[in-house]
Formats: structure tokens, sequence, C-alpha cells
């Protein structure tokens, strides 16, 4: 009854979904392409596979996909890949990553409706799907059951507060994740909450994101923005997000103040959402810093010393070069209660960590850090300045946090080998037949 209401209700939301399209294209027009494929029509796109599917929903589910596509890609020659996403950025970033991998086809994901989801089947008819993180829902998980297509939830996680949430749909909820082929977690943690929400088949294979290897090129661009920075030190604010910018910059503009005689770094400012781009600069300039855009920098040509107070990192898929040119780097969505972001590729780098307070949605991985000495956590901004300042002075203890960095990353590999080998009795089953060993 519960589905056939949630069922009913989409109906009735997919006008308003629609409408959220148009009203986000004001800052992002890339909302308003492909509106077809969100609504199960595939007409122009191929469909000849076999196929397998990745569902990776935004930015960094992609990014953290790629070694598994990569894996998959190698170890089944006679198959395609379907790369589903659900917003622009994700989808930017998959072509950023596979745009010359002609076995690789991009397309959104229909919304969570029936027939729609029935289209989404037929016309691609994959082999297995596998969904990355978060991402489930109930009529797509009924929909591949009823096509024959095993579900996985892979490199799964669920914060406390997300199992809390969905525990409140009792059977519900129990028999959506039931319905699954299986579920591929990070942590015991994890897997512990999957299982008590009805989960059956369910193993621990770690975090892809471990196994992410940044971009030779963009270290390399990141250490020449390095030279240009006139203060020697820096600070990168990376994935920041909305509310947190304002207490960032006024926190900054009283560096002095908090940190003594501490020389101010530069700050390397990167908000997660690039619609917030052009707002977040205009904040900074607003309070009185000097500012710099990526975009403004071409560092093929010789130039002075970058000696603005901010440089707004304006840019998709350079994370890796941003991490490259600073000394020490804040993961946003930490100080308030968003849940926080990835610290991996971070400390993947050997760029130290700090964080704020807020870090459900990455506990483990960041309890794991600052256990292994690559991460320390700060309860508001004004610590984070101080806390900036003291390590930035000690020149031995950031040297030993780099260090610390790099272990805990190096550690921590292996989910891609592990995903793949829990995988592949179901793949084999599903006539996904001879993998290259």
């Amino acid at each position: 009854m519960l589905r056939l209401v949630y069922s009913l209700l989409w109906f009735v939301v997919l006008p308003v979904a629609l409408l959220r399209l148009a009203w986000r294209a004001r800052k992002e027009p890339d909302y308003m392409h492909h509106v077809g494929e969100r609504l199960g029509l595939y007409g122009g796109l191929p469909r000849k596979g076999p196929w397998l599917w990745v569902h990776a929903v935004s930015v960094g589910e992609t990014r953290a996909a790629q070694p598994l596509i990569d894996a998959l890609l190698s170890a089944y020659p006679r198959h395609r890949l379907l790369l589903t996403h659900m917003t622009p950025t994700g989808r930017q970033t998959g072509a950023q990553l596979f745009g010359k991998e002609p076995r690789i086809l991009q397309c959104y994901l229909p919304y969570d409706v029936p027939v729609l989801v029935r289209s989404f089947m037929r016309y691609f008819a994959p082999q297995v799907g596998l969904l990355m993180e978060t991402e489930v829902w109930p009529n797509l998980v009924r929909g591949a059951r009823k096509a024959r297509v095993p579900l996985f939830l892979v490199n799964a996680r669920l914060s406390p507060r997300s199992f809390r949430r969905t525990a409140r749909f009792g059977r519900a909820a129990a028999v959506m994740y039931e319905d699954l082929a299986g579920v591929l977690a990070q942590t015991p943690g994890d897997a512990q909450r999957f299982r008590a929400l009805g989960a059956s088949a369910v193993q621990i294979t770690g975090n892809l994101k471990f196994d992410m290897q940044p971009a030779l090129a963009g270290v390399a661009v990141g250490e020449q923005l390095r030279k240009f920075i006139a203060t020697g030190k820096v600070l990168a604010a990376a994935s920041t997000r909305e509310g947190e910018e304002p207490m960032l910059l006024d926190a900054f503009s009283r560096w002095q103040s908090l940190a003594g005689n501490v020389p101010r770094p530069a700050l390397l400012l990167i908000p997660r959402h690039p619609q917030r781009f052009d707002e977040v600069a205009a904040m900074a300039a607003r309070a009185g810093f000097s500012v710099k855009r990526r975009s403004a920098l071409d560092l093929n040509v010789i130039q002075l010393p970058l000696s603005a107070d901010i440089i707004l990192g304006d840019s998709m898929g350079e994370m890796a070069m941003y991490f490259a040119a600073s000394d020490l780097a804040f993961i946003g969505g930490s100080l308030l209660p968003l849940g926080g972001q990835n610290l991996i590729e971070a400390c993947t780098l050997g760029t130290p960590v700090l964080v704020g307070p807020h870090t459900f949605n990455f506990a483990q991985a960041t309890e794991d850090a600052i256990t292994a000495g690559a991460c320390l956590r700060v309860d508001n901004a004004d610590e984070l300045m101080r806390t900036a300042a003291s390590v930035l002075a000690d020149p031995a203890r950031l040297a030993e946090m780099r260090v610390h960095a790099q272990t805990f990353a190096g550690l921590h590999r292996g989910a891609t080998s592990r995903t793949l080998a829990a995988l592949a009795t179901a793949l084999e089953s599903s006539s996904v037949a001879n993998p290259v060993a």
C-alpha cells in the first residue's frame, strides 16, 4: 500500500520536478538538456549491449566509481558500460573521466515512476545494475527485480541519522532492501545498519575512494600554481557549502587576532557547487579581500606572484590540482550539520586535513584519519584558523601529518578488487560471460 501511495504521489510531483529543472536551469542551463531521458525516453541512444549499468548520482559518486568502472571494462571486454546520473555536474564529471572511452554511454536515470523505470529497463536490458553509495529508490529496486536485473548497492554507506529516518518506514523499507541482490558496504557500521533495515546479502568491501588515483597532470598544475602564490603558505577550504563561506571569511579576516604573529596564508576557496562560484566571489570581494579566480589564471604563462588574499577555485574536475597546491586543507560541509565531504583525496596527495564537528556522512573515514594523525577536528571557524596557524607555523608537525595522510590513504586501498570479487558470482550467473582473469 505504501508503495502504491508513493507511486501515485510521483504522478502529482512529476510536473513540479520538471518545473524545478527549469528553475535550476536559470543558474545551470544544463538542467534543461536531455530532459527526455528523465522521462524514460532514450530513442536517440544506442541500445545494443550487452550492458553493465552503474548509477552515480552526482560528482562524488562518479569519481568514486572510476576505479570500479575501469576494472569492469578490463574484466568484461565484450560488454559496454551504461553510466547514469541525476545531475549535470555528475554527467560532466563522467565525461571528463571517461569521455574518450567508446564503450561507455552516459545518460540520466528516469524519475522513480514505475512506467518510466520500465521504459529504462526495457530499452537497455542491463545484465546487472550497480547503485553507488546511497541511491536507493523503491520503484527502481522493484522494477529491476521484475526485469530480472540483479541490483547491487556498492560502496554503500548509511549514516546513523539516515538509518533512523529510513527505519521509520518499517516493513516498506525492509521490502525494498530485501529486493536488492546485495549490499557491498564501506564499513562494519554501515553493514550492521543495512542488515537492520532488511538487507540480507551484505558484505564489507571497503571504500572505493581510497582506490582513486589523482591525475598526475592535475598534480603538476597544482605544483605550478603553488609557485605563483606570494604568501608561501596555502590553506584550502574545499567543497564548502552554502552558509559556511561567511563563517570562513569572517574568521579569515580576523586571522591576526586569532593566530598571533603567524603570517596569514593565501586562502584557496573552492565551493562545492559551480552555480555558486559567482556568488562566493562577490561575497569575498564585499568582505574586503582581493580575489583571483582560477578560471582567469593561465598557468602556462609566466606571471608575477599572486598576491591575492583569496584564490577562488571556480573550476570542475581539478580538486587534485587544488590539494597539490595546498599545505593544509579544510574539508567543507562539516562546519554546519551537512555531514561533511570526502577527505580521502586530500590524504592520498599527502595534504593534511581539518574538519568541523559534523562528519556523519563520512564518519568512519574521518575517525580513522584522526586516529592516524592525518586529520584534526575543530569546533568552529575561529578554531579552524587557530589550528591552521599552529600547524603551518610548525614545519616538523606539518611534515609528520603529510606522512600520516599518505600512510592512512595507502592502508585502506583494495576496495575495488574486493568489490569485483563480491560481484563475480552474480555477474557470472547473469550471463555476463567470459571475464578476463
